[in-house]
């Protein structure tokens, strides 16, 4: 907390809104969305985001090489000892090698990204991150910040990935 002129200011929360209340799921994963073009960018990627929202896929990422199809998920609350996203609640569908290319999840509150190829994410609904370590578990952590597997290509992700 802050202090300013005698009285105590709360600092407000990264994700805490000025005006118009509480954000919603929806707007929560827009801003996550939001987040990731600017990280990409700022790496170096060419980002577009294809019209409508009929595809499985939220972008299109230009390496310069290859042309990736990025599914985004975002999670701002801590379940467990980890986080948990990717599943929709009674409509969870596995994503396909012939939908996308690659799942990037962000932890908001610890501001930690994780960059996982669609085929060690095939088999399930729910994905799990444990970003501080647990004792069972931690699959994804490889993942974290794998940014690079984006700037490689098709070939050498698939080698990686197996």
């Amino acid at each position: 907390m802050k202090k300013e002129v005698g009285k105590v200011v709360k600092q407000r929360s990264r994700v805490a809104p000025l005006v118009r209340g509480a954000l919603d799921s929806k707007a929560k994963g827009e801003l996550a969305e939001l987040a990731f073009v600017l990280k990409a960018a700022s790496l170096g990627f060419g980002v577009a985001k294809p019209h409508g929202d009929n595809e499985r896929y939220d972008y299109i990422v230009d390496s310069g090489e290859c042309l990736w199809r990025v599914q985004v998920k975002s999670t701002y609350s801590v379940c467990g000892h980890g986080y948990r996203t990717l599943g929709r609640r009674g409509n969870a569908k596995r994503y396909k090698t012939n939908e996308i290319d690659f799942l990037v999840a962000y932890i908001v509150p610890r501001d930690i990204w994780y960059v996982i190829p669609v085929n060690r994410v095939l088999a399930t609904i729910w994905v799990a991150f444990y970003p501080s370590g647990c004792k069972k578990g931690g699959y994804f952590e490889g993942y974290r910040e794998a940014w690079h597997l984006l700037a490689a290509s098709s070939s050498s992700v698939s080698a990686q990935s197996k």
